[in-house]
């Protein structure tokens, strides 16, 4: 047995014992609701992060393989940029949607369907002649794009309903929330990495449906849980509200399925998705701005207003974090030390480390943050995104410290600086990310919850794609076949000290500046 395997066995063997572990400790702290959802997400993040774990590379091994490696790496990445932009504009949609038309269980169970029709249509290009299919592959991806925009936002928005406005147990539920989030990622980078990349890409892309297809059924079969939430709006029951004169739900399914190949074709135009998601961006915080503005009761426009800041430190994070999926994939495939006790490891499994470690930490932030709301010492949610990005440009100090003098004689850097710098990412998302979610839902108005969840998830969708934009920054200018491993150490090492650590250091220096303001406009929610 190689000793990716032994990883991916004990991998297993631990969520298997660490999950009913921290269900039994928080089973009479948090309402049953949490741990249906917990699993659900789990499955459903199996998924994406398991198409993630193999997207890159698949793109630069197998449909570019006729392109020169820089030219498939540039184009990999713009549509990387592209795909994960459009993953998390969608939520836009998506939350209105939920708010509007459906509620949060009937699009949570959409756009899950969605999502694993796309999963398996990656999986049977593996059949004969489908290989390398540009339109199957492209439809796929919009088939995931779609559907997430239905599951994305309103998993979360959905969380929060069980919650009281202010509840101080909110933060710790958002974290292990975000653990079984980060659980599924990491049996999905393990799994669908080592099968993808030791065994057949296509069953990797198959294993990810299989994880959203489970996701489904959890979330359909212990739906009980959930009460008298999630439904629709009672307008719509009623048939009070309808669209275009019909029931809501038959459009929208009409219309989901006109956005794929839409989204397909957008995929192929990087340029033309930069100005869009700009367009779109501008219009969408304008109107929360003008919201903001007009609303009749102060304290709920300048709580939305600190929503709208911290929506663009949460871009910057994610511009910089979102490395992992691509550049930072590529450049563990050639410039990390990938050999240990004799065997080369592939590169795809190093992303787990991030949700190993979420999976330990998450826990333990959960436990800090209230006792430290008890001993009335927690920081305000802007602080917290001050120390995430402090600790994103610190993981990236730790790279570019190890690629610049602790290199070998064959251009490698040890295992040990990844290992470090995805630690301190994760620290860093665990300071700002569950936090950023649990806040949404306690600083937006009851009655747009969903939509200012989905323009959340909007500032993710801007970071990835200017996430794609720095990824292309990381391919070496020499030529395919005169570029050394030196090479494409110096590219990363640049771009990464310019952006990691520079760039970062510089937005968490503004966003101190402007700390005591934002909690001044939270108007007395933590």
């Amino acid at each position: 047995m190689d000793l990716t395997l032994w990883i991916l066995t004990i991998g297993w063997v631990f969520v298997l014992l660490w999950v009913p572990f921290i269900i039994y400790t928080n089973r009479k702290t948090h309402p049953k609701a949490l741990f249906i959802l917990f699993f659900a997400e789990m499955w459903e993040r199996f998924s994406y992060y398991g198409m993630r774990a193999l997207l890159v590379l698949y793109m630069t091994k197998v449909m570019f393989i006729d392109l020169a490696s820089s030219a498939a790496e540039v184009k990999s990445y713009a549509i990387y940029g592209s795909y994960t932009a459009m993953v998390y504009l969608f939520p836009v949609i998506g939350g209105l949607v939920a708010d509007k038309f459906l509620g949060f269980r009937k699009t949570i169970l959409w756009g899950g369907l969605l999502m694993m029709l796309g999963h398996f249509a990656l999986g049977v290009q593996g059949i004969e002649g489908m290989e390398g299919n540009m339109p199957m592959f492209f439809g796929a991806l919009g088939l995931i794009i779609v559907g997430n925009g239905f599951f994305k936002p309103n998993i979360s928005s959905f969380l929060g309903k069980f919650y009281e406005t202010d509840d101080p147990r909110k933060d710790g539920a958002f974290s292990i929330f975000y653990m079984g989030v980060n659980i599924g990622a990491f049996l999905a980078m393990l799994t669908c990495g080592y099968v993808g990349q030791n065994i057949n890409w296509h069953y990797g892309f198959g294993l990810a449906g299989i994880g959203m297809l489970i996701g489904l059924i959890v979330f359909w079969a212990f739906a009980s849980a959930f009460g008298d939430k999630g439904y629709a709006p009672e307008e719509v029951t009623l048939g009070q509200r309808k669209i275009f004169g019909a029931k809501p739900s038959w459009v929208i399914m009409v219309l989901s399925l006109v956005a794929v190949p839409i989204c397909a074709l957008m995929l192929n135009l990087s340029d033309l998705m930069s100005t869009l998601l700009l367009v779109i961006s501008i219009g969408i915080i304008g109107y929360l701005i003008v919201q903001a503005l007009r609303s009749d009761d102060k304290a709920e426009g300048q709580r939305i207003l600190v929503v709208i800041v911290l929506f663009f430190f949460h871009a910057v994070f994610w511009a910089l974090f979102e490395q992992a999926g691509g550049s930072i994939t590529i450049f563990t495939e050639k410039n990390i030390d990938r050999t240990v006790l004799g065997s080369e490891l592939p590169s795809s499994i190093f992303q787990s480390f991030n949700s190993l470690y979420i999976m330990l930490l998450a826990p333990l932030f959960s436990f800090i943050w209230i006792r430290l709301n008890r001993a009335g010492k927690e920081p305000s949610t802007p602080m917290k995104f001050v120390l995430g990005l402090v600790q994103l440009a610190l993981g990236y100090a730790v790279i570019v410290i190890g690629a610049k003098y602790f290199v070998d004689d064959q251009g490698l850097v040890s295992i040990v600086f990844l290992a470090l710098m995805y630690f301190f990412h994760t620290t860093g998302e665990l300071s700002l990310s569950p936090v950023g979610l649990s806040m949404v839902t306690k600083l937006s108005p009851g009655k747009i919850v969903g939509f200012v969840m989905g323009a959340w998830f909007l500032s993710i969708a801007v970071g990835n794609k200017m996430a794609g934009f720095i990824g292309t920054l990381t391919a070496s200018d020499a030529p395919a076949e005169d570029a050394s491993v030196a090479d494409t150490l110096t590219a990363y090492t640049q771009t990464y000290l310019v952006w990691g650590v520079l760039v970062v250091l510089g937005a968490a220096a503004l966003l101190l500046v402007m700390v005591p303001t934002l909690r001044k406009w939270m108007n007395g929610i933590h």
